[in-house]
């Protein structure tokens, strides 16, 4: 099933790597597996992961080359392979054989539309260093979900609301 959360702070970074852990300790009934959570500057990405696709190399949250570019993800993309052609044919090189690091490349290559070319059930959110950004999005039917909350100081994410609710500040 899995589980992603994430966090902006424009206001700084202090506290984001126990939120987000908190955040991911209330949804480990999502993903039981595995746990990874990445702090990088104002952001803050975590999740659980019950292993299906790349058992041994899919730990998230999985960094491009650089480590410049970060993301979560939730679900199965079921065009994961021809992706992978292409983006290798494109130059792009892969460390996993997870459908999670497509979409990352995909990012790279293709940017907000990468959404848009993935066929399959999913959630996902990516912190982009170098342009300051967060892009989250999930599949058009909604069939993982994605939560957001727009906070005083930026913004939450989270695959299933107990995440929020595991966050003082988070309004009841």
């Amino acid at each position: 099933m899995c589980g992603i959360a994430g966090l902006l702070r424009e206001g700084g970074s202090d506290g984001l790597g126990a939120s987000i852990r908190a955040m991911c300790d209330a949804i480990v009934h999502r993903g039981p597996d595995d746990a990874g959570y990445v702090v990088r500057g104002p952001a803050a990405l975590g999740m659980r992961r019950l292993s299906i696709i790349d058992v041994v190399g899919g730990h998230q949250p999985i960094p491009n080359e650089d480590e410049s570019t970060w993301i979560v993800f939730n679900g199965e993309i079921y065009n994961h392979h021809e992706l992978r052609e292409r983006l290798e044919r494109a130059g792009h090189r892969f460390r996993t054989r997870s459908d999670t690091e497509v979409i990352l490349h995909g990012y790279e290559e293709w940017g907000d539309d990468v959404a848009c070319k993935l066929h399959g059930m999913f959630g996902f959110a990516i912190w982009d260093e170098r342009r300051h950004r967060l892009l989250a999005a999930r599949d058009h039917l909604g069939v993982k979900p994605l939560y957001y909350w727009p906070t005083p100081d930026g913004v939450g994410l989270c695959s299933e609301l107990r995440s929020f609710l595991a966050l003082p500040e988070f309004p009841r």
